[in-house]
């Protein structure tokens, strides 16, 4: 789920809350980083468990409807239960490996949030989406499997109000939303009718190697703050240390140490991701500047010496 260049942004962060805070303890900063994440995924469930607190409450309504003397919107639809007999849907309901998980990481995040839960049905209920879907007799199980991905990539991922909850309950996961939706989005095309209950539960990091990558770039970069800090400043004579923006000293100094600690990985690699970070997170002509001075650099590092790769290395 996590690819290598999620994981430099989440490096990013903690070494920005480190610079913020003063706080000179990389035990705590390495902390920060499994639990930034480790949340990632707790994101990701939190996501799926939305859908089944959603499909609780088309079941209730369903339930209401029955048992109402006066006519409904609900009464047009040919079968009132088409929603929550969606078998994808159904999947992700009755998957016994995402219950248990769920249980072990105690998530109950729309427990004491129900008013997220009912703005998003409303939404669901009516949408021009549903409401098409509804109205059709019928059903196969690529038609279900559209409706899930309509609805989540319309009327699901879109919703400022979800947004803003997510932001308040864990800074780290604004940048994590609209990765988790891109990662669920793929999920939804991929599965088929017969997938086991273990695709809902992907592994987080590809393996122990990414995680290691992580922690080695985040113990070096601030463990060489005050050499890469010289490095930076031999290559920006014109520019006081206090004018270069903070992301862009960070992610100069992650880059630095990823080119000088990580023979593995390509110095166009480690620039190339540098960039399109630097692209998302700082200034328009961040990338710009950055650009121009890793180019010395490595030019630099090759004519002494210090430039020594090998493999192709991984992403």
């Amino acid at each position: 789920m996590l690819t290598r260049r999620q994981l430099r942004v989440k490096v990013m962060q903690c070494i920005y809350a480190f610079t913020q805070s003063k706080d000179d303890s990389l035990d705590k900063q390495e902390k920060f980083l499994k639990v930034s994440v480790d949340n990632t995924y707790t994101l990701y469930l939190l996501m799926l468990s939305l859908l089944r607190e959603l499909h609780t409450m088309a079941e209730n309504h369903v339930l209401q409807d029955t048992k109402k003397y006066l006519a409904s919107v609900t009464d047009s639809f040919p079968d009132k239960e088409k929603f929550i007999r969606n078998q994808l849907l159904q999947q992700i309901v009755n998957n016994p490996s995402l219950t248990n998980e769920l249980k072990i990481r105690k998530i109950k995040g729309w427990y004491l949030n129900e008013d997220y839960v009912k703005i998003i049905y409303k939404e669901i209920a009516e949408s021009r989406i549903y409401k098409t879907y509804m109205t059709q007799e019928g059903n196969s199980y690529g038609e279900d499997k559209n409706l899930i991905i309509d609805l989540f990539r319309e009327v699901i991922a879109p919703n400022e109000k979800l947004y803003e909850f997510f932001e308040d309950d864990k800074l780290t996961w604004v940048d994590d939303i609209p990765l988790v939706n891109t990662f669920l989005l793929k999920q939804f095309k991929g599965i088929k009718q017969d997938q086991p209950p273990s695709f809902f539960l992907p592994k987080l990091l590809k393996d122990d190697q990414d995680m290691e990558f992580a922690k080695k770039l985040l113990a070096k970069t601030l463990q060489n703050n005050a050499v890469l800090e010289d490095e930076i400043q031999g290559k920006t004579p014109n520019w006081d240390k206090d004018r270069i923006a903070d992301i862009d000293a960070i992610l100069l100094k992650m880059a630095i140490c990823e080119l000088l600690n990580f023979p593995s990985i390509p110095e166009r690699v480690s620039i190339n991701e540098y960039l399109e970070i630097a692209k998302e997170y700082s200034t328009p002509k961040s990338s710009i500047f950055i650009n121009g001075i890793l180019d010395k650099l490595v030019r630099e590092y090759k004519t002494e010496g210090k430039l020594k790769k090998t493999g192709r290395g991984l992403l």
